[in-house]
């Protein structure tokens, strides 16, 4: 599998996309960084959803939980903060807002962010998924908010690293996110209230 990606959906909206920092750590050793842009122009609401969490600092801290070599990798959740919560990991937090589902067209190739949701396509809260390969049987069912711009060789080495019976790392995944400028710097930036997530896993 090729560790680049190229951007896949390109912008013909004119709706400026914004650019995120993904910082990620595996036992104290940080793997690199992979850097986003969100879909405004697509998935309005998802985009703001994220926006607003990485605004609160809220993905700062949680792990990347589910790891499928040939298909995706998963993350967001607030009870990967907490390794007591470990059992917990994946199934989110009840009290976070939903966000309704934003359907395209587009389909879920290497390189594509998406939100992770359960069985209800309206369940979509902080939790979301990069994929690590092209998935087709995904397309119209969950909902694409972003791509990576580049990176993809950090994602390919969490999808790689060892894993238990339950898709979940031997050695607990960290990330940090933070907003970046078209320059590549972070973005100051108040803190906002963060709206919440509920079970995750797909």
């Amino acid at each position: 599998m090729e560790s680049s990606a190229q951007p896949t959906v390109p912008n013909t909206s004119g709706v400026k996309r914004p650019q995120y920092k993904i910082s990620v750590t595996q036992s104290g050793k940080h793997l690199g960084d992979i850097v986003i842009e969100l879909f405004p122009d697509i998935a309005p609401k998802h985009a703001h959803n994220f926006d607003s969490l990485v605004s609160a600092g809220f993905y700062n801290g949680t792990a990347f939980h589910r790891v499928i070599p040939n298909f995706m990798i998963q993350g967001g959740d607030p009870n990967t903060k907490d390794d007591s919560k470990i059992n917990l990991w994946g199934t989110g937090d009840p009290s976070q807002t939903r966000v309704p589902a934003e359907f395209s067209k587009l389909p879920h190739k290497r390189g594509i962010i998406s939100a992770a949701r359960t069985n209800d396509p309206n369940s979509a809260t902080s939790q979301f998924f990069l994929c690590v390969a092209d998935s087709p049987w995904l397309d119209n069912q969950y909902s694409i908010y972003g791509q990576v711009l580049s990176g993809m060789e950090v994602a390919d080495m969490i999808v790689n690293t060892p894993r238990n019976s339950q898709d979940r790392p031997n050695e607990k995944v960290s990330m940090t996110i933070e907003k970046i400028n078209v320059a590549g710097s972070a973005a100051k930036q108040k803190a906002k209230p963060a709206t919440k997530t509920i079970k995750g896993d797909k």
